[in-house]
């Protein structure tokens, strides 16, 4: 069973639709029974870094989504959900993440380019992982976003995009694996990205 965390945020309908498609065995829930007896887990998030520690916390899912990593499970963060992996976030003034990877998330500083990055954009591939099996380099998936994580840990950067200069777009580490952009909303090669999280978990 993937489970699907529901902390009150986030585009969870589409979410659970995209996994849904693959055939795969997946839930919606906001228990941390049920992130504990899961094959493996997905954090989706839209919204503020703040409210989302929150209510992880609030919830008892924090402990449970760490709990769930350190023992191996597979685990996809998208959008927030990969944020809130870090230490520390500026949005909102300084708060902080799950720890799971050492760095912060910083805002992107522009006065050209508008701010939140919003649309299609290239992922440049830096490691190959299994997440994109049978996805060629260069592939454009939907991005919305104002901020961004920077690891301190440069192994850790699978896929890297340009917008006023480089980020990490996407992290794998182990069982875990991260995505800023959504591929729920990426049409056809995000669902296959989904399909290669189903076929890990």
């Amino acid at each position: 069973m993937i489970v699907i965390v529901d902390y009150g945020m986030g585009n969870l309908r589409s979410v659970e639709k995209a996994f849904q498609k693959t055939g795969a065995d997946v839930m919606v829930s906001n228990r941390p029974a049920d992130v504990l007896n899961a094959t493996s887990v997905v954090l989706p998030g839209v919204g503020a870094f703040r409210d989302c520690i929150g209510n992880l916390e609030t919830l008892g899912l924090a402990s449970a989504i760490k709990e769930s990593i350190s023992i191996g499970k597979p685990f996809l963060g998208i959008c927030l959900g990969m944020q809130i992996l870090f230490e520390e976030s500026e949005e909102f003034g300084l708060h902080k993440g799950l720890g799971i990877f050492k760095g912060n998330v910083p805002k992107f500083i522009s006065t050209t380019l508008k701010i939140p990055h919003m649309g299609w954009n290239k992922v440049t591939l830096r490691k190959k992982i299994p997440l994109f099996d049978g996805i060629e380099d260069g592939q454009y998936f939907y991005f919305v976003h104002s901020y961004y994580v920077a690891p301190v840990d440069d192994e850790i950067i699978a896929g890297t995009t340009e917008y006023g200069g480089t980020f990490t777009s996407m992290i794998a580490k182990d069982n875990v694996y991260a995505l800023q952009f959504h591929p729920e909303k990426s049409q056809k090669i995000g669902l296959k990205i989904i399909e290669n999280f189903v076929k890990i978990a």
